[in-house]
């Protein structure tokens, strides 16, 4: 399921920054300001170790943040020019895994509320919805999905 998902590394920035770039510049326009994904330090989150990458070339990503008490799933995206092969559903699953390999309950995102397409998404893989925050410009979803061990 995961073997062919992986710890990003230096040399896939170009390829991560490609990916979020193209996943995410079609909502510029219809949310009126860049999504924070694009404007994100992803050289510095790779260093970090929280992105993974699958496909040669990257068509697909995440970017992950180990909290206490939950996994943070901050970005995830895959390539217009791959949608509809599995690759979310995959990511997904990925996430669930490693929070459970890591003791954590939970996994919790958020979403623009004018990305409507994850609000079908989400809940579809088993995410509720918890509330919804204006914090400056973003009209922002929060999500959660509780793990069974």
């Amino acid at each position: 399921m995961s073997d062919d998902i992986r710890l990003a590394e230096a040399e896939d920035e170009p390829a991560v920054k490609a990916v979020i770039d193209a996943a995410f510049h079609p909502y510029i326009e219809r949310i009126g300001i860049v999504p924070m994904p694009m404007e994100a330090d992803h050289a510095a989150n790779i260093t970090a170790g929280r992105v993974y990458v699958t496909g040669d070339p990257v068509v697909g990503l995440l970017v992950l943040e180990e909290h206490a008490d939950h996994l943070y799933l901050d970005i995830i995206a895959v390539h217009p020019d791959a949608h509809a092969q599995g690759i979310g559903r995959r990511l997904l699953a990925f996430v669930d895994a490693r929070a459970r390999a890591l003791g954590l309950p939970e996994v919790r995102l958020l979403t623009n509320a004018m990305m409507w397409e994850n609000q079908k998404i989400y809940p579809k893989y088993g995410y509720e919805l918890m509330e919804r925050r204006v914090e400056g410009p973003y009209d922002r979803l929060h999500y959660r999905k509780r793990l069974t061990p």
